[in-house]
């Protein structure tokens, strides 16, 4: 959105901020959305022709991860690049096992990949094994994946060009515009011979609304806990020098409100928007997600197993990017698989995942990612994004 479409449609705002407030709407970002040093990434995604792998890493860092808390670190050599987890860049309780941090890892693999063989390599992906544990009293970067890399064919797919198009969308959606059949199919064959991973949809307003109350219960009984708090609130970036000075996290623009309604919510203080958070109708969760024609589930045998973690990411990770590509938009919603996890942390019984378990039918499938798709009322904005620099070891 450019400057001058705001003010267009922005009536009120200028109104609000006359007699000097015009400075302070510039100063908060009004009039800057996706730009400054903290979107360079997304516009120069594929890099220079001397960047060699380095162009790899470009795309990577673009994926889908957790509170954008970006947990992934790189080491590059002209034949292989290492992924390990930056394993102090987490949300705390809400993650205790870094279970969507290795997700988030997995996102980065997908991108990474498609990116390989667009730009004519031949990448080989190697998983390493192993169990999640709890967050390391001393946190320090984990292997977790190497990729070698080998001269071969460039093979560009919708999936690699919709890469710097994808974002969350956290607005409403459209519960009129079905989502298309043929994309429903697509969807469920993403999955392709993966023997740990599969994909569950649910289409019919009685499965939505199970999964949905699900998800509402576990959105207020995660949130209403001090400990989790605590570990999301460092996340949430509010102010314009904050985005470009962390370039991580979520901000304002990421939170789906209409474009009126986020430059007014970028003008007011921090104290006034928390406690407007705390006044909001505990609804809104679920009318959100109700609003969405489509639910989904990546499931696996078992989402504390490292490697099915990092392969239930690269399935999200594909998924999205075949949502964009195909005019549609998603969002995670994963705060029922988050109730599992604090559950097994606090060692208590195990009541969420039988929840979950009952809604799939099938006890062999752990769902360890939950979302939902369809034609949002307005566009997903980019989020901020560390540069390749920083990400480098």
């Amino acid at each position: 959105m450019t400057r001058r479409s705001f003010l267009t449609g922005a009536g009120v705002v200028t109104v609000l901020v006359a007699g000097g407030g015009v400075w302070r709407a510039s100063d908060r970002g009004v009039f800057s959305v996706g730009e400054g040093p903290a979107y360079e990434p997304w516009k120069n995604w594929r890099g220079d022709a001397g960047d060699g792998a380095l162009a790899l890493v470009r795309a990577a860092i673009l994926a889908a991860n957790p509170h954008n808390t970006q947990p992934w670190l790189f080491r590059v050599s002209k034949s292989r690049i290492e992924l390990y987890l930056d394993t102090k860049r987490n949300v705390g309780a809400l993650d205790p096992f870094l279970r969507e941090e290795h997700i988030g890892l997995g996102c980065a693999l997908e991108n990474l990949m498609l990116a390989a063989r667009a730009g004519g390599y031949d990448a080989s992906l190697n998983l390493l094994a192993g169990k999640l544990a709890t967050i390391p009293a001393e946190p320090k970067p984990k292997l977790v994946a190497r990729i070698d890399l080998a001269p071969g064919k460039p093979h560009d797919s919708e999936l690699y060009d919709a890469i710097p198009r994808r974002h969350t969308n956290r607005s409403a959606y459209i519960p009129q515009k079905p989502i298309p059949p043929q994309f429903i199919d697509a969807l469920g064959r993403l999955t392709g011979d993966e023997a740990d991973v599969k994909m569950f949809l649910f289409q019919a307003e009685a499965d939505r609304k199970r999964i949905v109350q699900a998800s509402a219960t576990a959105n207020v009984a995660l949130y209403s806990d001090p400990e989790i708090r605590r570990g999301t609130d460092p996340w949430v970036r509010i102010g314009w020098n904050s985005v470009q000075k962390f370039r991580d996290g979520l901000a304002i623009d990421n939170f789906g409100e209409a474009p009126i309604a986020a430059g007014l919510t970028k003008m007011l203080p921090a104290w006034l928007l928390q406690w407007a958070a705390s006044r909001q109708e505990k609804t809104g969760y679920a009318d959100l997600m109700l609003s969405a024609p489509l639910i989904g589930m990546v499931a696996v045998r078992d989402r504390y197993d490292q490697e099915q973690c990092l392969r239930a990411g690269r399935i999200w990770q594909r998924a999205h990017l075949l949502a964009t590509a195909r005019g549609l938009a998603g969002r995670p919603c994963n705060e029922a698989v988050e109730l599992v996890d604090r559950e097994k942390a606090l060692g208590k019984p195990a009541k969420q995942a039988g929840v979950l378990g009952d809604i799939v039918g099938d006890a062999t499938w752990q769902p360890t990612f939950v979302f939902y798709m369809g034609t949002p009322t307005w566009p997903g904005l980019a989020s901020a994004r560390r540069p390749v620099e920083a990400v480098i070891l």
